[in-house]
């Protein structure tokens, strides 16, 4: 006779595994333990009715440099007439590509990283097949209140935005005197240099 859960030889009549201390009835089924956390996100307060939205607009071309839900939540508003005209004749001009700025990204975890264009932030930064980023950003949170892919962020007109991907704990935009403000997911935020980004537990201060 095995023992069932780290395969010992275990002598006839034997009641208790002498290599691992197990019953001899026990079963990898029945040592299997409840995961204490089976969500993605500790939860570590409830999130603040919605405020007043400050939402900028997709990219001219009519997508983003993502295709995943967060893009699809936030319509095309704002946009000259020229940039959504088709081109045509021989004298159309292509589109300028604007450079993207540099920012830095400094975390209360100790890391410090220099982004340009987009990315994602969380513990475990996972794109959606479609999309593309930049950057993908994992920080390290041991109380799990950071989401897997907690936000995405990318530049519109040079200028810094953030986007909480429906995260557990949510993301909040503070710059003194202003008041915090707490981002609707699925939508994009203006943040300007030396505002400070909470993501649960953690942040990070544009810079």
């Amino acid at each position: 006779m095995n023992c069932q859960i780290c395969g010992a030889h275990l002598p006839a009549g034997a009641m208790f595994c002498g290599g691992c201390g197990s019953s001899t009835t026990a079963t990898p089924l029945t040592r299997k333990r409840a995961d204490p956390r089976p969500s993605d996100t500790t939860i570590i307060q409830p999130l603040a009715p919605r405020s007043t939205v400050i939402s900028v607009p997709l990219w001219p071309d009519g997508g983003s440099h993502s295709d995943g839900p967060a893009s699809a939540a936030q319509p095309v508003t704002g946009l000259p007439a020229e940039a959504s005209a088709p081109s045509g004749g021989a004298h159309a001009s292509a589109p300028a590509t604007v450079e993207p700025t540099r920012y830095t990204l400094q975390f209360s975890t100790g890391e410090t990283v220099s982004v340009r264009g987009t990315g994602l932030i969380g513990r475990r930064p996972l794109p959606q097949p479609s999309e593309r980023f930049d950057h993908l950003i994992q920080i390290t949170d041991l109380g799990m209140s950071v989401s897997k892919s907690h936000l995405e962020f990318g530049q519109h007109d040079g200028e810094f935005w953030v986007n909480d991907r429906f995260s557990g704990n949510g993301t909040v935009v503070r710059r003194p005197p202003a008041p915090a403000l707490r981002c609707e997911p699925g939508r994009r935020y203006l943040v300007a240099r030396g505002a400070r980004v909470e993501i649960g537990d953690q942040f990070f201060v544009v810079l």
